[in-house]
């Protein structure tokens, strides 16, 4: 395995991108003149060092936040905004093609832009990078400086020549690309999630190697746009963590939108020819050749450590596992905090942000916030999408917790249907013999929506029981929860209880 290095991926500077360049990265910026020794360094503007040093500054803190690249980070530039905007689009495509299960007719003519869709994404990208600007940024009492930030005491950060010390610092600096060792594949050249968002056209073939969120995300979206897809995972289900009927669910609507998939199966080798790409694939001995156009792989994530010189800081770290932390997110060097992506095992936006907080709190008011203390919910954004909070059923076991499930199928949940997306479900465990939530899995089109209540709830300490007697708004989606909570209220009594029943009633 081998790491692609971040870089700021603009080429084409319309309009929009021009307007990131300049929130994100302004050409004429200048570093301020250093306030130090700073309350709070913070090394990595995406979304956990964007969090944290406004946090720290709102507090009356003295802030430096120290970016190399683009503002923002990989959630703004290369994620969760960009590709949310791409498979809206591609979701509408899909519905016009599909527009007879809605009771309509489809367009005789589905003629498919996507440098239109690009466009709008670059656009929506550009307004959402205002809301983190480097003049906003400055204007919230935070010294933001552009650099190459290297640490060089346990107390001492290097920006490009420049001192700063720190009375407190954090590393958040996210992670990258981790790139397969597959032989041929440098000479044939790749797609990153990082270089995807580059692109003007619409290959006509793409391979997708690994079938985790990123890879069945892209790999379904532009398969909508009309790009012949091809996935490849060397598990026999994707999404190795989720449980098993739900990541069936998803293989069954990926194969409805026509991706061809390959479980089971490893890419050995890549060679070019005739300007196609050919990848040499290997499943139970059995080797076979794909070809496609483009190839689309580094979807695995690896800590972004390089150049931090940690060693000067004494701050220890794993290349592959990331910065040691712990529970209160502090690293071997007690002045020095870590956050998001750099050493959580959860590489999400909201986690990186909620870390971020944890550490104001830790580092600059003599907090005692754990990380293990937070319910962690995220979602897969396919559609179906899928989302989860709290504890498997495996996990549960695994701790000698008695379980019982309730499940709703979203086929019984009436919105479901009036919307035509009844596939998926609500799925709900809780400690067995009380209405205590252990955790909970939705499979449905808003997902990601609904795993919002079941968090809540599991966070405050609502159980089903309390769930139950909570009016839902009629109808919607969200239905299924209640559903899935008078499905426990409606649990048959105990024979004890079915006695004290009786006895009332005989009166």
């Amino acid at each position: 395995m081998h790491y692609s290095q971040p870089q700021q991926h603009l080429p084409h500077l319309g309009i929009d991108d021009n307007e990131l360049c300049r929130n994100a990265k302004p050409p004429d910026w200048r570093n301020p003149v250093p306030r130090e020794p700073y309350h709070l360094i913070v090394i990595g503007a995406g979304p956990a060092g964007l969090v944290a040093a406004r946090a720290a500054a709102a507090l009356g803190a003295r802030v430096a936040l120290i970016e190399k690249h683009l503002l923002g980070g990989l959630s703004l530039n290369y994620g969760c905004v960009p590709s949310q905007a791409l498979i809206r689009t591609s979701r509408l495509y899909a519905e016009m093609r599909n527009a007879e299960a809605y009771g309509a007719r489809s367009p005789s003519d589905i003629q498919v832009d996507f440098p239109l869709a690009m466009a709008r994404m670059r656009r929506i990208r550009a307004r959402a990078s205002r809301v983190d600007s480097a003049p906003r940024i400055a204007a919230d009492g935070v010294d933001l400086f552009f650099g190459t930030a290297t640490f060089v005491g346990p107390d001492v950060i290097d920006v490009d020549g420049l001192r700063l010390r720190f009375k407190k610092a954090l590393i958040a600096t996210g992670s990258r690309s981790l790139l397969p060792s597959i032989p041929g594949l440098d000479a044939a050249g790749y797609l990153t999630n990082e270089t995807l968002f580059d692109l003007t056209e619409l290959p006509k073939s793409l391979l997708v190697i690994g079938g985790g969120p990123v890879g069945c995300q892209v790999a379904q979206a532009l398969c909508r746009f009309g790009c012949r897809v091809v996935i490849t995972h060397s598990e026999p289900l994707f999404l190795p963590k989720e449980e098993r009927d739900a990541a069936q669910l998803l293989a069954d609507a990926m194969a409805r939108d026509g991706v061809e998939i390959h479980l089971n199966t490893k890419a050995v080798n890549v060679r070019v020819e005739g300007g196609k790409k050919r990848i040499e694939t290997l499943n139970d001995g059995n080797v076979a050749t794909i070809t496609v156009d483009e190839i689309l792989t580094g979807i695995g994530r690896r800590p972004a450590l390089s150049g931090l010189n940690l060693e000067a800081a004494g701050v220890i770290y794993d290349v592959n596992e990331g910065i040691a932390v712990d529970d209160f997110l502090r690293t071997s060097n007690l002045r020095i905090f870590a956050a998001g992506d750099v050493c959580l095992e959860h590489r999400y936006t909201d986690t990186a942000e909620a870390s971020a907080r944890i550490v104001v709190r830790n580092a600059l008011c003599f907090g005692r916030q754990r990380m293990s203390a937070l319910k962690i919910p995220w979602c897969t954004y396919t559609d179906p999408e899928i989302a989860h909070v709290g504890m498997y059923v495996r996990q549960a076991r695994a701790r000698g917790i008695p379980v019982k499930t309730f499940t709703v199928p979203m086929h019984d949940v009436d919105r479901a249907l009036t919307d035509g997306e009844e596939k998926g479900f609500v799925k709900i465990h809780i400690r067995d013999g009380t209405d205590e939530i252990l955790g909970a899995t939705v499979v449905a089109r808003h997902a990601g929506e609904m795993i919002n209540d079941l968090s809540l709830a599991l966070i405050a300490g609502i159980g089903l029981k309390t769930i139950a007697g909570v009016m839902h708004a009629y109808p919607t989606q969200a239905e299924g929860i209640k559903k899935a909570a008078m499905a426990y209220a409606c649990t048959p009594p105990s024979r004890w209880m079915v006695w004290l029943r009786r006895l009332w009633f005989a009166r």
